[in-house]
């Protein structure tokens, strides 16, 4: 019923997560056979010089991209847009036509797309990634050559993690995540290297390997905008050359497409300045600590960006399996529930009323019966009897200790580590996650360790079903009535 797994939640290519076994905590384990890491994905690019800096200036300038106002350049992340003056709110910064665009569109007028009948029959972001590899096999032949020069040879995503490296990350989520992710990507590919990629040896030349693929799929997670999704998925250059910033908290979109030239036929992806910029600052967006880690290589130490995914199912073994799923699908909620826990936070809305609900049985179960079906979720929201609020400290108590102790390190030592000079960048990025999922996952712990302490002086339904009724008063003193 308790089970605490990932956060990345957000994902725009993957969004399974497998049902959770009753009472089970699924823990993940270190990598063996099954789950081999591959090799770093090969470099396609150099890093991106001076001169190749300026060629893609040149070509952006060449289809009308670009106003000016921001300019490609490098900066510590690598490159990113800086600002050519000061930038108001609001002032578009960058426009790209769609001809510039690597999304679905391309790769059904592509030789890709020709052979594949338009690409119909490949998820959106596969095709975009065949394209990808097409045209750097295509070298200085193709229409994007400049943009491609200057993609990222790697990051410190985990997906492109060694094995010795992911052993770092022992015990949590991101673990599971990141295996989890590769394994979707691993099979992805064995399906296009057969159906597609060795049947069209004319467009694929050269050998495409699965870290090419892996490499593809890592400049589509990290350079794609997250609203960007399905059909709409799209490399926007120069546009992705936007960086995260944890200064940025807006939420309002900062881009738009519209559409522009004779009656407004040709789509231009415009992006907009979020808050106000100085001449020389870098532009930046945020985006959210779900893809950073996995997506883009890096973490924050802000205490918002901590979180721990508590995932609660129904099991069919239930003896009310049936009435509990009901109820919970009755108020939007399902067999599988997923509750995002963040560091200083309160707990997610409706996690313990779904708590209190899959912990239901002995004499509790009379709530489930139909009479009681529309009104069930409001007794929930509150304390239904000294057992079941037990219950649900028990679980999740239980939980929280299992999850801690797959960890290979104590929060103490790992913020000793992180006082250490020199630290290298991806053992940084463990010890920060793994730090930041034990201060959740102890905060849970206490949470639900002083509710257990607080059990005596809770009200609980059969009291204020008393109350209700005029038979007990609001100290608990029961009412009698003289004739």
């Amino acid at each position: 019923m308790a089970m605490l797994q990932p956060q990345h939640h957000h994902l725009f290519l993957l969004r399974h997560r497998p049902p959770p076994p009753r009472l089970r905590l699924r823990l993940p384990t270190r990598p063996s056979s099954p789950h081999r890491l591959l090799p770093r994905a090969r470099a396609v690019s150099a890093a991106a010089s001076t001169a190749a800096l300026e060629d893609f200036r040149r070509w952006l300038s060449s289809h009308g991209a670009g106003e000016g106002k921001a300019l490609p350049a490098a900066v510590p992340e690598g490159l990113g847009l800086v600002a050519a003056r000061d930038l108001p709110r609001g002032e578009v910064v960058a426009e790209v036509p769609k001809k510039l665009w690597m999304d679905f569109d391309a790769v059904a007028a592509s030789d890709i797309g020709r052979a594949c009948g338009g690409g119909g029959g490949l998820r959106p972001w596969v095709a975009v990634a065949l394209l990808l590899l097409r045209e750097v096999a295509r070298g200085a032949d193709s229409p994007w050559a400049p943009y491609l020069a200057i993609l990222p040879r790697q990051t410190d995503s985990t997906i492109f993690w060694s094995e010795e490296e992911l052993l770092e990350i022992q015990g949590t989520q991101l673990l599971s995540t990141t295996i989890g992710v590769k394994d979707y990507v691993q099979s992805e590919f064995e399906s296009v290297e057969a159906e597609i990629i060795n049947a069209n040896k004319d467009l694929f030349p050269g050998t495409i390997t699965f870290d090419d693929f892996l490499w593809a799929f890592g400049i589509l997670r990290s350079r794609v905008f997250p609203e960007l999704r399905g059909d709409k998925l799209a490399l926007i250059p120069f546009a992705d050359l936007v960086n995260h910033s944890p200064d940025i908290t807006s939420e309002g979109s900062s881009w738009e497409i519209k559409g522009k030239g004779l009656f407004g036929r040709e789509a231009m992806f415009s992006l907009r300045t979020p808050v106000d910029v100085k001449s020389g600052e870098q532009y930046d967006l945020d985006k959210s600590n779900a893809e950073l880690a996995l997506d883009y290589g890096f973490i924050e130490s802000n205490p918002y960006r901590d979180s721990y995914t508590v995932t609660l199912g129904i099991s069919e073994s239930d003896p009310f399996y049936g009435d509990k799923l009901d109820i919970a699908e009755l108020n939007g909620l399902g067999e599988t529930a997923y509750f995002d826990v963040v560091l200083d936070e309160p707990l997610p809305p409706q996690m313990l009323t779904y708590l209190r609900l899959l912990c239901i049985g002995g004499t509790d179960a009379f709530i489930l019966e139909a009479l009681f079906r529309n009104s069930v979720w409001g007794h929930l929201e509150l304390p239904l009897s000294p057992d079941n609020e037990e219950s649900i400290c028990q679980v999740m108590r239980d939980a929280c200790k299992s999850a801690l102790g797959a960890y290979h390190t104590t929060t103490q030592e790992d913020e000793e580590l992180l006082e250490t000079e020199n630290l290298q960048s991806r053992l940084k990025i463990a010890i920060g996650v793994r730090a930041g999922e034990k201060k959740v996952l102890q905060q849970i712990d206490d949470i639900f360790k002083q509710r257990e302490e607080e059990l005596d002086g809770l009200e609980y339904y059969q009291e204020r079903r008393l109350k209700d009724l005029g038979l007990v008063g609001d100290n608990g003193e029961i009412i009698f009535w003289e004739t």
